[in-house]
């Protein structure tokens, strides 16, 4: 008896000390919660009851040299719905579908979805969500936003580029220099009751977004219009295929303008050019394209041809070797030569662009008259060796570094490969290919005085009231060329302008220095022609250089005519325009007497 009343005391103390154990337990366990644990729980329930809506930053403009805005914002709305706060979805459907002129059936899908917020549309004027925001409907969330805007519409479009859905940078500088533009979000932070109702007391809570900074580049509003003008006039009258031109300061690599016509509208970058809409139109009756082509078309379209494509150069590029030449003494200006009209390598007959031939010539005159056979023979003087190290000492085996994307490399034959024949091609420009862009930028650092540039785009960041932030450095490359030659080359071109090839670039008044090139494009037997003319001004002391490439011209294609005058028609006004001066001659002098 006395056995089973010990056990049984035993068991309510042992019953005691455990519930008390559990009690201690718990209770610590509850303050450790709600000290040390506090601010991690109070969070979760914070977190819990509030929703995030996202306010999106202005993004920074782009202006060009002189303050003028090539790439603005507008204000837009975003609709969206919070499923458990609307009172009236009937009534919701039916204003949605009406103001923003969408399907019913699509309006009523995202409305009766059960989430915690369904956009409904982005991009909405500002006008059209000010009016949904007044009918004042339980559930309907109105929030201001930004969309780019291109004030200008297609001018520069393949160099400024455009932005998403998301306000991100698609092409252009608007990539390139996205971590310029793009701003800060902000945030809008409201309360809810366990069910996802909005308490109506506790207001909203809002964490401004920060502007992105704006964006000053190297272009000129004026000179890209004068650019385009031109490019868009020889484009129709020889209904060619695209036309390209770049205007650059030669001494700094800065780029005054860049235009590749057709151009696309920047505010509705989707929509297809006729052409490639046709093209892509007739690629799609295969079912098997379908999908396909359209953005093959988009990406066609939105092609910056001065700096992805390559291009053989043809006879412009006779002033690299003509450089090469004469800094290594294997040429000079006064050595005769005898062109019959072709020059023979090797088991090749390689013919002159004038089959008769030119005779007995100089250098000079051999430059003067864009002649094959001459720049072959200096070619073959310079040797393999020799004239691939000129290659690269010019930079022509890297990039330029331009700050777009998707430059493109230069494609030239592997020094192993090139033999005699190989090696006179190259000579007057053709069996390898450059970018535009890569063109004039070695051209620009043969005739500044020898000092290879990097072109750019890139000036300044400053913030939204002026405030400079950045200045963009850009470091000269090591020297490519002597003075002297450079000097001598300033001469020799400005000889082809004066009475040469390129004597449909000369501006009485201005001194004028360049050279022209026709190349016929692969394959040969198609029949297609690039016609270019490079030339820069004043001569003997380069302050604006112009490079136009036109693409498949139809009737006269020789760059001497057709894209020469071009190339002077843009001289005529921006050296004016630049406050070069014209220089008046002995004969004007006494015209006016």
């Amino acid at each position: 008896m006395e056995r089973a009343k010990s056990f049984h005391r035993r068991k309510i103390v042992l019953t005691f000390l455990g519930t008390a154990g559990a009690i201690l337990f718990l209770g610590g366990r509850l303050a450790h919660l709600m000290i040390a644990d506090s601010e991690y729980y109070a969070k979760l329930a914070q977190d819990l009851h509030e929703r995030e809506r996202e306010i999106k930053a202005a993004r920074g403009r782009i202006l060009d040299r002189n303050g003028v805005v090539l790439a603005d914002n507008r204000t837009v709305c975003t609709v969206s719905v919070i499923h458990s706060q609307i009172t009236d979805p009937e009534r919701v459907i039916e204003v949605l579908s009406k103001e923003l002129e969408m399907d019913e059936a699509s309006v009523r899908k995202r409305v009766e979805k059960v989430s915690s917020i369904e956009r409904i549309r982005k991009n909405v004027d500002k006008e059209i969500g000010d009016k949904i925001r007044n009918y004042g409907l339980a559930g309907v969330k109105v929030d201001e936003d930004y969309r780019r805007y291109y004030p200008y519409g297609s001018m520069a479009s393949k160099v400024l580029g455009f932005t998403g859905g998301d306000n991100q940078g698609i092409i252009g500088l608007e990539v390139e220099y996205e971590e310029v533009l793009e701003g800060i979000p902000g945030r809008i932070l409201t309360l809810t009751d366990a069910r996802g109702v909005e308490l109506a007391d506790t207001g909203e809570s809002r964490l401004e977004p920060v502007a992105g900074s704006d964006l000053v580049i190297t272009m000129d509003y004026n000179i890209q219009q004068y650019a385009e003008q031109a490019a868009y006039q020889v484009l129709e009258q020889k209904q060619a295929d695209s036309v390209s031109i770049l205007v650059m300061n030669p001494q700094n690599g800065e780029i005054y303008a860049m235009t590749n016509v057709p151009e696309f509208d920047l505010n509705d970058p989707y929509e297809l050019l006729p052409k490639l809409e046709w093209q892509a139109g007739a690629e799609e009756e295969n079912p098997a394209d379908a999908g396909t082509t359209q953005q093959d078309a988009l990406n066609q379209m939105w092609r910056n041809g001065c700096l992805n494509d390559t291009y053989e150069p043809g006879s412009t590029f006779k002033i690299i070797t003509a450089a090469a030449g004469l800094d290594a003494g294997v040429v000079t200006l006064q050595d005769s030569f005898s062109c019959p009209g072709y020059k023979i390598v090797e088991d090749r007959r390689i013919r002159c662009h004038k089959t008769a031939g030119h005779g007995g010539e100089t250098f000079l005159q051999a430059t003067q008259n864009s002649c094959n056979p001459v720049f072959i023979e200096v070619g073959l003087r310079l040797g393999v060796d020799r004239y691939f190290s000129y290659f690269e000492q010019f930079g022509l085996k890297q990039k330029t570094g331009i700050d777009l994307p998707g430059e493109a490399a230069t494609i030239m034959h592997k020094k192993e490969n090139v033999g005699q024949v190989e090696l006179a091609t190259i000579s007057f420009g053709q069996s390898f290919q450059i970018t535009p862009v890569q063109l004039a930028t070695t051209v620009s650092s043969i005739i500044n005085g020898g000092i290879r540039v990097t072109p750019h785009f890139g000036m300044q960041v400053r913030e939204r009231d002026g405030t400079l932030v950045q200045v963009f450095q850009y470091e000269k490359d090591n020297r490519i060329l002597s003075e002297e030659t450079s000097a001598t080359m300033r001469y020799l071109l400005e000889q082809v302008v004066d009475g040469g090839s390129g004597k449909n670039a000369y501006m009485e008044g201005y001194r004028i220095g360049g050279k022209t090139a026709t190349s016929e494009t692969l394959p040969r037997s198609a029949n297609k022609y690039i016609s270019s003319f490079i030339g820069f001004s004043p001569a003997d002391d380069p302050q604006v250089l112009v490079l136009c490439v036109i693409n498949n011209p139809q009737g006269v294609y020789y760059g001497g005519t057709i894209a020469a005058p071009v190339v002077r028609n843009i001289f005529g006004n921006i050296l004016p325009y630049l406050g070069v001066e014209r220089a008046i001659t002995e004969t004007e002098t006494e015209a006016n007497f």
